[in-house]
């Protein structure tokens, strides 16, 4: 199995490199900063908002493995925090350009690669923040709903080419992206970041955050043929989110 993931070098696309490789799939990261990229990996520094850089990286892996089985646009920021009238445009469409433009460009140069083997599987990294919508994350909700309408999209067209896609929606995951986010929010509504921590973890049935393994399990699962069925889903891997902003 060839597998290529974005934003590969940390976090949740780095557990999702490590749960591919355990199953002795081939692997292949991008991020800004590989430096941390086991040996036997292939990496490339890529900005996934770069179309001429992704052209490059997928030239570059038609080259190296002649084909891809499963592509995961795991490529994502934070972005801002503030109501929506104190977000700068410039803000906006940089939180825009990598979360969900950057899974279209991966789409876009993946699917031609998956066609022409007739197989395929691409798991997008979406969020619950593209189910539920989020207060004071304006930019980043809209772009996560913008990967699910991408990836429904995505499965109608490539369906016929037996090309799967789905979206899976991490809720709170424990790691320094999500400590950034505790930060901010607890600044702007001047909580403590354990309150704000706790506000999250009791908003979900299971009163737990996510750990980055549980996402790598499910994109492991989306891209094997144990799912060989699954397309078009959006599967949320959250404990269960009961209120999607019990903080106010």
């Amino acid at each position: 199995m060839r597998v290529i993931i974005t934003a590969g070098g940390s976090g949740i696309g780095f557990a999702m490199g490590q749960a591919f490789a355990a199953q002795g799939a081939q692997v292949w990261v991008t991020d800004l900063d590989v430096s941390a990229v086991p040996e036997g990996w292939h990496a490339t520094a890529v900005d996934v908002s770069d179309e001429a850089g992704m052209a490059a990286l997928f030239a570059d892996l038609e080259t190296e493995w002649g084909g891809l089985d499963v592509l995961c646009a795991n490529a994502g920021v934070a972005g801002p925090t503030a109501l929506v009238e104190d977000v700068e445009l410039e803000d906006w469409k940089a939180c825009v350009s990598v979360n969900l433009e950057g899974a279209f460009l991966a789409a876009k140069f993946a699917a031609p690669l998956m066609k022409r083997q007739g197989s395929g599987a691409m798991v997008l990294t979406s969020s619950t923040a593209g189910i539920y919508g989020y207060p004071n994350r304006a930019p980043y909700a809209a772009a996560k709903w913008g990967v699910i309408g991408l990836m429904k999209t995505l499965a109608m067209e490539l369906g016929p080419f037996g090309i799967r896609a789905n979206a899976i929606c991490p809720g709170a995951v424990e790691g320094a992206r999500m400590e950034g986010v505790l930060e901010r929010e607890a600044a702007a509504k001047g909580m403590t970041r354990d309150a704000v921590y706790a506000g999250y973890a009791s908003g979900t049935s299971m009163r737990s955050f996510v750990e980055a393994a549980d996402v790598a399990n499910m994109a492991v699962f989306l891209g094997s043929d144990a799912a060989r069925l699954v397309s078009g889903q959006v599967i949320a891997v959250d404990g269960h989110t009961e209120n999607p902003d019990p903080k106010v």
